[in-house]
């Protein structure tokens, strides 16, 4: 029996290539090698300022670039996370086996919020809800980049507890992280991660921008972080 991979991506912003290199080419590869289950999260896009057209616009474009990528709906499921009212439910679950102790740790969160984002519940509980989406499917491995290790800890944790009271329901997954590539950094700050919620477009490349914007925003890309 194949072991069986999860991983999901927030319908946010620009899909950009550390997004690429760090998760959706292993995406592709482990296809043939895993029960592959990918999922549009946007009930996690939920947690900062959206609109709904908006939010709906950047579901369906972010299917039609994973499609493009080489995400294969014949050797893998590819599915929105508010089509399935399990990963909530679960979520909630979860969130009575989870101490406030942990969450107060999360680095993203505090990352997030010294950003601007707002410090609301789904932001702080946003692990417990990544968690459900991992153990809903009974994920053995869970392709990540290297900024989640420590959301992957809290998943391995939770899965522990909820088989010690309910007995063996959820394998523990482990993060299946790319040697190379785990972190891809932005072109304008090398000390800092590529991100799609970065308010500079030239900080990244886009999947989607053109050649000569490619082309512009490598030749300006900052190289040296020294002083």
């Amino acid at each position: 029996m194949q072991k069986r991979i999860f991983s999901g991506v927030q319908p946010t912003g620009n899909m950009h290539l550390g997004g690429y290199l760090g998760a959706f080419r292993n995406w592709v590869n482990l296809q043939d090698d895993y029960d592959a289950i990918y999922c549009i999260v946007d009930l996690h896009a939920m947690t900062v300022d959206y609109e709904s057209d908006e939010l709906e616009k950047s579901r369906i474009e972010t299917a039609k670039v994973l499609l493009a990528l080489g995400v294969d709906p014949q050797r893998s499921l590819l599915y929105c996370q508010s089509q399935v009212p399990g990963h909530a439910e679960l979520a909630w679950i979860l969130g009575t086996m989870m101490s406030m102790g942990v969450l107060n740790r999360m680095t993203q969160f505090k990352e997030k919020t010294a950003a601007g984002a707002a410090s609301n519940l789904g932001l702080y509980s946003y692990p417990v809800l990544m968690a459900a989406d991992i153990l809903l499917h009974r994920a053995n491995l869970v392709p990540v980049g290297d900024d989640q290790r420590q959301h992957i800890e809290v998943t391995r944790n939770l899965a522990e507890r909820f088989n010690n009271k309910y007995g063996d329901v959820f394998p523990i997954p482990d993060a299946h992280i790319p040697k190379t590539s785990a972190r891809v950094m932005s072109l304008t700050d090398p000390t800092s991660k590529m991100s799609k919620s970065d308010p500079q477009d030239k900080s990244r490349v886009s999947l989607l921008d053109n050649p000569d914007v490619i082309r512009k925003r490598i030749r300006s890309a900052v190289t040296d972080s020294d002083p």
